[in-house]
């Protein structure tokens, strides 16, 4: 669906399910600070663990999805939700280290490390609007997050079916599409986002000067984050998404 064409659903202020153009919520949605957009700090978060915490607009958006999901037999389970930069910090530096341990040069290290996980301060779980999702009716295997796991005999594969067909209508989207053309970050089906709110993020994103960000956080390997790093990874991690998400 193109959103300029098409009317969309949105939960306004959690109290109703209402349809408007995504394009016109850009117009009534508030401004977000520099600390709410690199996960430094957003009282509309709300959730007590790290698989509950979302922003609260999509918290009331999920649990309506999640309701009618189990209407017909899926049990959607969040795995990961709202991450602050610190946690995000956590999760990439822990990865530096186990990768130059290994052997890998700095650089290696960062590479291999955004073919999945976003370096701190760029991550759209900051902002409490994304959710990597698994269906609870099922053992975990070793590893949740991995795309077999969603197709074929995959434990997950009714779940991606379901969210294929109705994720859009509660205002979630897959992100990280499979497009054999989109760069950046590998193929997600367990990743959506919440679109009233993630797309005017997003714009409000765009405006930051993320060298300068990544360069006063002293993040481990950010002396790999040159000029040229930046450009390539804005345009391919940040911005090679779901077209639908802008």
């Amino acid at each position: 669906m193109n959103r300029n064409h098409f009317l969309k659903t949105t939960f306004l202020s959690g109290l109703a399910l209402t349809y408007i153009p995504l394009s016109s919520f850009h117009l009534i949605q508030e401004k977000y600070s520099k600390n709410q957009l690199i996960g430094k700090g957003n009282s509309a978060i709300i959730g007590d663990t790290y698989t509950s915490k979302m922003h609260k607009e999509a918290k009331v958006a999920f649990e309506k999805m999640k309701v009618a999901a189990l209407k017909d037999e899926i049990n959607i389970e969040v795995v990961s939700a709202y991450r602050s930069f610190q946690k995000q910090k956590s999760i990439f530096e822990n990865k530096y280290k186990r990768f130059t341990q290994e052997g890998l040069t700095p650089i290696e290290s960062v590479e291999k490390i955004i073919e999945y996980s976003t370096i701190p301060g760029t991550s759209r779980h900051h902002w409490g609007t994304d959710i990597d999702i698994i269906d609870a009716n099922y053992p975990k295997p070793k590893s949740v997050l991995k795309e077999g796991n969603f197709y074929g005999n995959g434990p997950y594969c009714n779940l991606k079916v379901w969210m294929d067909r109705h994720s859009e209508f509660y205002g979630f989207y897959e992100v990280y599409t499979k497009n054999p053309k989109r760069k950046g970050f590998k193929y997600e089906p367990w990743h959506f986002s919440y679109a009233p709110l993630s797309i005017p993020m997003l714009k409000e994103y765009k405006k930051l000067d993320i060298k300068s960000i990544l360069k006063e956080e002293e993040i481990l390997g950010h002396e790999c984050f040159t000029e040229e790093f930046i450009v390539k990874y804005k345009t391919e991690n940040i911005l090679d998404i779901n077209p639908q998400l802008f």
